[in-house]
């Protein structure tokens, strides 16, 4: 995209992050596109074979916010910004105290505003801001915790935020739910009727008020050895959807998306968000189930594999096409388009039909997988990507695959079975 790399050039951004590769979206060592995050292994690796990335040694890893307030970055933002312009900073997900932050250097902050950013994420207010969209939703209530009744039947409980899962209750008994409500009696959840079957997500780009959708990828989700929360998202595999879906859930799908996303704009909401879509597994019915007004964790693979596709040139209509290369994007560049209110100029989001990522995040005893053994493993031909963090829940290994992890629903193929067999072999 000639446009996004001329406007880069000219005036900088500078993305800065607790983990790298939400950043790794674009070519390497693209003038005017700066990454600043925390020293890891997989980071060093990252900046080795690109010089426009920073990073900064500390005692802990440290967040957003707090790379924004490190001396060491300040400087570095100091001596790449432009003469005469105000650095334009990039983050993954917006809060209130980075806005703060940003204020206070006279930075420009390319991210929606963190106001938008929660009213459409956190679940109380999202089915009000929705408004008629939200008979997209499973059949659900909103109400204190001591109101909840047990009927008999499992249902969905959420409170007003959560994170990949952390928030999602499913309360299949009357005890279960006793617990909860004598612990917050006055605390406001969502109770929503509980959809069995397969996960669906997809990133997608407001740009110059379009909407440009990206691939629909099957969103692997509570499944062990890589998690033990059964509502924990693990990652992502975009060969399944076509094998399951039918061309009439597609087209389903797709008219959620244009409901959203048209929401979206009339919001005042530029770049990346998505979309978390189930599959009654009796009716086939879809159902929207999440909304992330963010930049999706998934956006970053996502892009790596539309570049390998790209600069293939297997993703051109034809070879007596007049189109080229620049008629085509990959959602993060369509993601920092949309953000830099550069002009739409009638690009399409490259489809994929293959690749996928697993992560396997730390358990409830702590245990953490080191990666030298699955790295030796180079006839698998996957990228490793090691995180240092200790708490559980959190992120400890990203194993990522051109090939496809998943066989069926909840169900591994054999390269995710051998995944697994390594994992298992770890003590």
């Amino acid at each position: 995209m000639k446009a996004l790399s001329q406007a880069l050039a000219k005036n900088p951004i500078f993305y800065v992050s607790r983990d790298v590769e939400r950043a790794i979206g674009l070519t390497n060592n693209l003038p005017g596109y700066y990454i600043i995050s925390n020293y890891s292994s997989f980071a060093k690796r990252c900046a080795d074979h690109n010089q426009n990335i920073f990073l900064t040694k500390n005692k802990r890893i440290l967040d957003s916010w707090e790379l924004l307030e490190n001396v060491a970055v300040k400087n570095f933002i100091k001596q790449h910004q432009t003469v005469k312009t105000r650095p334009r900073i990039l983050v993954f997900k917006n809060t209130f105290q980075i806005e703060k932050i940003c204020a206070q250097n006279n930075w420009i902050l390319l991210n929606p505003p963190a106001l938008l950013s929660g009213q459409i994420e956190e679940k109380i207010s999202q089915a009000k801001w929705l408004g008629k969209l939200k008979k997209y939703f499973p059949p659900f209530k909103i109400q204190e915790c001591a109101q909840i009744k047990f009927t008999g039947r499992p249902f969905i409980l959420q409170f007003n935020r959560s994170h990949t899962g952390s928030g999602t209750i499913l309360i299949t008994g009357r005890k279960q739910l006793d617990l909860i409500k004598q612990k917050f009696p006055l605390r406001p959840a969502k109770t929503a009727q509980y959809i069995h079957g397969p996960l669906f997500t997809n990133n997608i780009a407001v740009w110059d008020g379009h909407l440009l959708s990206g691939n629909i990828s099957y969103q692997i989700t509570g499944l062990k050895p890589f998690t033990d929360n059964k509502f924990a998202t693990i990652g992502n595999d975009w060969k399944l959807p076509a094998k399951i879906l039918t061309s009439a859930q597609i087209k389903q799908y797709h008219k959620i998306v244009q409901a959203v996303g048209r929401r979206m704009i009339a919001s005042g909401w530029r770049g990346l968000f998505g979309i978390d879509v189930v599959a009654d597994a009796r009716s086939g019915r879809l159902y929207l189930v999440e909304i992330n007004a963010r930049q999706p964790a998934s956006a970053s693979y996502e892009s790596s594999l539309q570049s390998n596709k790209l600069n293939s040139s297997t993703n051109l209509p034809d070879k007596k096409s007049v189109w080229t290369k620049n008629d085509f994007c990959s959602i993060f560049q369509a993601h920092l388009a949309g953000l830099l209110k550069l002009r739409y100029n009638n690009c399409q989001i490259v489809k994929i039909n293959s690749g996928a990522q697993i992560v396997r995040r730390i358990t409830a005893d702590r245990r953490k997988i080191k990666s030298k053994a699955i790295i030796q493993r180079r006839d698998l031909d996957l990228n490793i990507i090691k995180y240092d963090n200790n708490k559980p829940g959190a992120d400890n290994l990203r194993i990522q695959t051109n090939e496809a992890l998943m066989q069926l629903h909840n169900k591994f193929n054999q390269l995710g079975k051998q995944i697994i067999n390594l994992l298992s072999d770890i003590k």
